[in-house]
């Protein structure tokens, strides 16, 4: 078995817990020697917090994954401290056939028991993913229905939050209209961007329109006064920019509230 040693530290690490790189590397070293395990590869992530996947040495080492066959970890706190990531990485190993191992927690899927400790692991790290999702999904659901707020960060073209409602902008309001008008009348989305660009209109972001943001608008139920989120329709009321003819000329199977 051809070994990938991996070593993490953070600043908080090295403060509270006492892993020096050092160490870590000298007991996954004693592991190898005794499992009979071949260090082909050694990867260190110095001051790099285990709650992401962005750390140069860990990118690295999964790029050169059929460099190595299995990863070995002083505990599996050094490789993910965030479930998700841990049980993507996993899904990636076993798609290639690769294995783990952890000195400290005693596992090592190189066999049976270490292989059916680590699923009911990944179950559990699924379930509590999942958890969360519904979580954010009721809250967000409430928020919106009881008008508190935006569903995220972006607002769509033609409107603004005024707290927490969406508030039409009647400059941006005018170009929607357009928008819809060319359609009907045949434009193309790729001549309606290259109008709106040669008129030197900007999108909501500022930058030039793309077919793509067009295609959002024209099948965009917010503009009829219906707020659509995950599939639901919300009980909030929202000023309609186009009528509902309008709507349905473009969208015929749309149903309206």
């Amino acid at each position: 078995m051809r070994a990938a040693l991996y070593a993490r530290v953070s600043t908080e690490d090295q403060a509270t817990d006492g892993f020096s790189l050092e160490a870590q590397m000298k007991k996954m070293e004693a592991y190898c020697q005794v499992e009979g395990y071949e260090v082909v590869g050694r990867y260190i992530d110095d001051g790099y917090s285990g709650r992401k996947t962005n750390r140069p040495e860990y990118q690295r080492m999964m790029k050169e994954i059929d460099n190595w066959d299995v990863i070995v970890v002083l505990k599996m706190d050094r490789i993910h401290r965030n479930s998700v990531n841990f049980t993507l990485m996993m899904d990636q190993l076993r798609k290639k056939n690769k294995d783990f191992a952890s000195v400290y927690d005693n596992l090592d899927t190189v066999n049976a028991m270490g292989r059916f400790v680590m699923d009911i692991m990944q179950r559990i790290a699924q379930l509590e993913s999942e958890q969360i999702g519904e979580r954010v999904k009721l809250a967000m659901t409430f928020k919106a229905n009881n008008g508190k707020g935006s569903l995220g960060s972006a607002h769509p073209y033609g409107y603004t939050y005024q707290n927490g409602n969406l508030i039409v902008v009647e400059d941006e309001a005018h170009i929607v209209r357009a928008i819809f008008n060319m359609y009907i009348d045949g434009k193309s989305l790729q001549e309606i961007c290259n109008h709106l660009n040669d008129a030197g209109i900007e999108s909501k972001k500022g930058v030039g329109w793309s077919r793509q943001t067009i295609s959002n608008i024209i099948h965009n139920p917010i503009y009829v006064g219906d707020r659509v989120w995950d599939g639901i329709k919300l009980k909030t009321t929202t000023e309609a920019i186009v009528s509902l003819e309008k709507f349905k000329t473009i969208n015929p199977e749309y149903v309206s509230s």
